[in-house]
């Protein structure tokens, strides 16, 4: 390298600075890991700290709005549990990835499998390429009291696949009884689903799947039918010659989350993005959320998702978001008395943090009276478990369900 027509300090300042450039970027690439990736380009999650057993509990922590509480284990050795769902006389069903419908009754410890729930297809471990949960929630009527219909949504045996289908059956006190699809997803579109009844008695449902900004399939939708599986006339693409009929929102990803806010009736949905990007949206008729043509993350190899930096220039933008993703799971809007200064808030199970398995736990978002965030807190990091699911109870408690292979129910009650 030869440098004409400068002083000697500049020359050799200069050289430094070219030397010492070079090697920064030499040091920087010897310091970088070539991690082992999957399929797809996708890294290999580290197992170091993943699959906590859970302690015996129960647990006490203080909470940052100055509430003491007290988590207790309430049922174990339940294998995936997903979602959970309060009958009126307080026992709780539960459905568990593997495909079974179980019941646990108040003040027991132990679950029941209950019969009479359809065949689902369960594969692999949860986070891994190729992974089917058999059963993914699960609701009870609006109208439980008279027509005692339970609702499950699951991945349905089709030839040597699967997709995604929900149905409905007759609690009997014992089993169901009359199990029956209302709705099935065309070939092609498995994953996950969530359920939640609307304000007006109208079923939303959430899809994964590719083709999320194409409206004439039903992947990477939030859908909503009448509970028999009719399509109500209000929907925003009733009427439409391309579109499907049942479509309310599209551009979605893996949602795992969805509930109905208590005050206003609009439907919230939590929305697993790539590496990054988790979202909690506010879900408007219509509407077109951005996936994939925008995010806040970036693809699993490294890259933006959207090929640049988060930006929502045109999609409807998320009022929650996660950077690095926590794997949102579950949406519950918190509405009790027992755990007053928590009222309203936003709770989300989360799967685990930054793409490290073993570091799952419980979120809970502050929001105003305008729908905006005002802060958030991380609750029971330090028990390592996967938050599937969150329920308020009906004596005021929050349920968790621990989706692992030796899973449990926890408990949220005030601490004294």
């Amino acid at each position: 390298m030869r440098y004409r027509g400068l002083g000697s300090a500049k020359r050799w300042s200069a050289i430094g600075a070219a030397l010492g450039a070079a090697m920064l970027c030499t040091s920087g690439l010897q310091a970088q890991q070539d991690v082992p990736r999957q399929a797809g380009g996708v890294p290999v999650a580290p197992r170091g700290i993943a699959d906590n057993p859970l302690p015996a509990g129960p647990f006490r922590y203080r909470t940052a709005e100055g509430m003491d509480i007290r988590v207790e284990v309430v049922a174990r050795d339940i294998e995936y549990p997903m979602a959970l769902a309060f009958l009126p006389s307080r026992e709780m069903l539960i459905v568990t990835r593997k495909g079974e419908l179980r019941r646990l009754a108040p003040g027991s410890n132990r679950t029941s499998v209950v019969e009479g729930g359809p065949v689902g297809v369960f594969a692999g471990e949860s986070g891994d390429a190729g992974t089917s949960h058999a059963y993914i929630d699960i609701a009870l009527d609006p109208q439980f009291a008279t027509n005692r219909y339970v609702y499950i949504a699951y991945n349905k045996p089709e030839g040597d696949g699967r997709v995604l289908a929900l149905g409905r059956g007759r609690w009997t006190g014992a089993r169901l009884e009359g199990f029956a699809d209302i709705w099935v997803a065309p070939t092609g579109v498995s994953g996950v689903m969530r359920m939640a009844f609307g304000h007006d008695g109208t079923l939303f449902f959430t899809t994964s799947g590719a083709d999320a900004q194409n409206l004439s399939t039903a992947g990477g939708k939030v859908l909503r039918i009448n509970p028999d599986g009719s399509i109500p006339a209000d929907n925003p693409f009733a009427n439409s010659r391309t579109a499907r009929r049942d479509i309310y929102s599209y551009g979605h990803r893996g949602a795992l989350g969805l509930a109905v806010h208590p005050r206003t009736g609009a439907v919230w949905e939590s929305e697993n993005g790539p590496n990054g990007g988790d979202e909690v949206n506010v879900i408007r008729p219509g509407v077109n959320y951005g996936w994939p043509f925008v995010s806040l993350g970036r693809t699993y190899p490294g890259p933006w998702q959207a090929g640049r930096g988060p930006g929502h220039e045109v999609f409807e933008p998320p009022v929650i978001y996660w950077t690095p993703a926590i794997a949102v799971s579950g949406l519950m809007f918190y509405t009790g008395d027992a755990l007053p200064k928590w009222k309203g808030d936003v709770f989300v199970g989360a799967l685990r943090t930054g793409e490290i398995p073993g570091t799952g736990h419980l979120e809970r978002i502050l929001i105003n009276e305008n729908m905006e965030e005002l802060r958030r807190e991380v609750l029971l990091y330090d028990l390592h478990q996967r938050v599937r699911d969150v329920k308020q109870g009906p004596e005021g408690y929050i349920y968790m369900a621990v989706e692992q292979k030796d899973g449990s129910i926890l408990r949220i009650v005030p601490a004294d």
